[in-house]
């Protein structure tokens, strides 16, 4: 009797509206878990259309599409055999659902609605699509005739059930469902369900994949059971990179571990458990089965097919392993490397533009694409086609292979050190260095021509000579002036991304990289239509903290040199008249706060959802050790009236790698209004009636 299973799951890097090919990498997928002997294979939530399509899902073409897709499936022989579990989106009575169809030899077992849908931070799926709210109950569905035509059934179960082989039962559970308080799994595992399977449209976030691991492994620590999990992985035309890391577990133990970051379009991970091991696991556990008897059953859809095969004595099974985790600054090296690979293949671009300033946040840009090209070579070394293919197109020679990544970098990352009469030799040293280390073309220009043509014509104008501060202007003048350079840059940028390569002889433009920090655009401390715009920015979703320590493991992982007189100049925009040839201007004091207040600042108003009332008490004991209460109230109101007053930079921010959970991207994460009362009347008020009788208490108590 057989009792050894081998399943399979998957990581593949779908594409939005991709439908061709979707098709061909799910079909890549199945190919690879038939070969591993697996009978049971499960992909990513919406695998067929790409989880990100958004308003697309409201498109009939959406839903069309993704049915061919699925009658290309069932009629493929490569889905021959075994049990097939895709996702995408289904109308059923007229109302749109996110389904999981699971099929086997060209016939529809199940169609299973998702039953707690995200909606929360980046996730909208209330917005296109209805939770089944009927728990444990199905309906007919009436199946189109185009696939009626393929599976010569009329209807099929749709609705919440699970599948009875012929040596075990399978329930699925989608995504979010792991996150709620009482997940599916629970009662199915109660109910007998020994594999429960989830498909996650999961996006990355910094310090996130521990707690993935730790639902899986505990959901299976206290219920027992086989636990598979598949992700979507890479750039699929967002904001957002999905990050792998599909697993297998079993009994709170795992036993296949995906990768987080790569550049491989399809990862299957396979195992070969045992069932037993599982019964025997839950057999003990007396408190489990005396729920597991009160359980109100699921409905089970009888398949004529069994996971495991006769004859499996000699079978080998798999070995449990420990699930190793990335440090932040790997996370960093790695994440947005590869959401920079797949934009820059996508979009069919020859390569990237970066202004160079010599500063910590430009060099971190530069150092994400030389990790991209670090990763680049060794996909290439180890034999991936598809990658080299890519590489062969961006740089337009069918031949080449890379053999390093500073002669990759050199090909597709153009950086340019934009001078003016207010920049040190300091920076254009340390910028020169990098770019030598790094292996990109690099360019060094002057800008003051531009600088004093725009200022020209103003005074043309106005009969007005406008000067810095340092020059006897005022506040106004000396910001106007900064402005002007700092929006020329954004000018050449796109002016030199555009004809760079066809100075140079060579076919294509370059996409123009920005590198704004997370903080740096909390507050606003940028210009509007600067070099902050840009076309994509790496680093707009990680905290200038994080930054440093990400240019830090870059210099050593990468032996990059030139970094550390990077790290230890201090942060300037250079954007005021140097005192003595030295920089005069540092971004701290331009700001009024250090970057690591900033960071505290971000994820109070954010992921704490305070105000700036609630702010204020939070930072009165955080703060205690440091700060008077009336120091810690001028902070909150500062920081709440810059951050108001520079809201509506928000609106036309660089879309940017989402990384953190405090990130201000005001087009699709943080939805806020960005034309505020900047002075907080009734808001600050509270504060100052708090830190009155604060200081009057400790009067007393002093008197006392």
């Amino acid at each position: 009797m057989g009792r050894k299973v081998t399943v399979a799951t998957c990581a593949l890097n779908q594409w939005a509206l991709d439908f061709e090919g979707n098709l061909q990498r799910i079909l890549k997928s199945i190919e690879i878990a038939k070969s591993r002997g697996a009978r049971y294979r499960l992909g990513p939530e919406l695998e067929i259309c790409g989880y990100g399509c958004w308003d697309h899902y409201y498109e009939s073409d959406t839903l069309l599409h993704s049915l061919q897709v699925l009658a290309a499936l069932l009629e493929s022989p490569l889905t021959q055999d075994i049990i097939c579990d895709v996702g995408m989106p289904v109308m059923h009575r007229n109302v749109r659902y996110n389904c999981r169809v699971i099929f086997l030899n060209r016939r529809i077992l199940l169609i299973r609605p998702k039953m707690a849908l995200a909606n929360e931070a980046n996730y909208r799926e209330l917005r296109w699509f209805t939770p089944w709210s009927r728990s444990r109950q199905t309906e007919e569905h009436f199946l189109p005739r185009m696939l009626q035509d393929l599976t010569k059934q009329e209807t099929v179960p749709f609705g919440d059930a699970v599948l009875a082989t012929w040596d075990t039962c399978i329930g699925s559970e989608v995504c979010e469902e792991l996150w709620t308080p009482h997940s599916p799994h629970v009662d199915m595992g109660l109910d007998g369900v020994e594999i429960i399977t989830n498909a996650s449209g999961s996006h990355h976030v910094l310090r996130k994949a521990h707690a993935r691991v730790d639902l899986v492994t505990m959901a299976t620590t206290k219920n027992g059971g086989i636990y598979l999990l598949a992700n979507q992985k890479g750039c699929d035309g967002d904001r957002l990179y999905y990050d792998g890391c599909a697993m297998i577990a079993m009994n709170g133990s795992i036993f296949a571990q995906g990768s987080q970051f790569s550049l491989d379009d399809v990862e299957v991970l396979t195992a070969t458990l045992d069932l037993e091991d599982v019964r025997s696991y839950r057999a003990e556990i007396s408190s489990r089965n005396l729920a597991a008897s009160r359980v109100n059953p699921y409905p089970r859809v009888k398949v004529d097919f069994a996971l495991s095969h006769h004859e499996d004595l000699l079978q080998s099974i798999t070995e449990p392993v420990d699930w190793k985790y990335h440090t932040p600054e790997e996370e960093i090296s790695l994440g947005p490397a590869c959401w920079l690979w797949d934009y820059l293949r996508r979009s069919q671009q020859a390569g990237f533009f970066l202004p160079l300033s010599g500063g910590v946040d430009s060099a971190a840009t530069a150092c994400l694409v030389h990790s991209m090209c670090h990763q680049v070579c060794e996909a290439v070394a180890r034999g991936n086609q598809e990658v080299l293919a890519d590489i062969r197109a961006i740089v337009d020679e069918s031949s080449y292979t890379p053999q390093r990544p500073q002669e990759l970098c050199g090909r597709i990352l153009t950086t340019c050190y934009m001078a003016s009469e207010n920049s040190s030799q300091e920076t254009c040293s340390r910028a020169r260095e990098l770019a030598q280390q790094i292996g990109s073309y690099h360019i060094s220009l002057n800008i003051d021509p531009a600088v004093k043509a725009i200022v020209g014509i103003f005074s043309l104008v106005t009969g007005k000579i406008p000067l810095f501060t340092a020059h006897g202007g005022g506040s106004r003048e000396n910001l106007a002036l900064q402005n002007v350079q700092a929006r020329i840059r954004m000018v050449l940028a796109y002016l030199f991304a555009q004809l760079s390569l066809w100075s140079r002889g060579a076919r294509g433009g370059l996409l123009v990289l920005g590198s704004a920090n997370v903080d740096e655009s909390l507050l606003g401390y940028l210009t509007k239509y600067d070099c902050s715009s840009a076309d994509i920015n790496p680093i707009g979703g990680i905290s200038k903290t994080d930054l440093r320590a990400f240019v830090q493991f870059c210099m050593e992982h990468f032996q990059l040199p030139a970094l550390q007189g990077i790290l230890s100049a201090p942060a300037t925009a250079e954007l005021e008249p140097l005192a003595d040839g030295q920089v005069s201007q540092t971004d701290e004091d331009d700001m009024g706060m250090t970057y690591s207040e900033l960071s505290v600042y971000g994820r109070l108003r954010k992921i704490a959802k305070a105000g700036p009332y609630s702010m204020f008490c939070k930072l009165l004991t955080m703060w205690k050790d440091i700060c008077t209460p009336r120091q810690v109230a001028d902070k909150v109101k500062q920081f709440f009236w810059k951050y108001s007053v520079n809201r509506h930079k928000m609106t036309t921010l660089t879309p940017a790698y989402h990384a953190e959970n405090y990130s201000p991207d005001d087009n699709r994460f943080d939805l806020r209004p960005f034309l505020y009362n900047t002075r907080w009347p009734w808001q600050f008020r509270c504060i100052e009636s708090q830190v009155l009788q604060l200081e009057k208490k400790a009067r007393q108590d002093l008197n006392g």
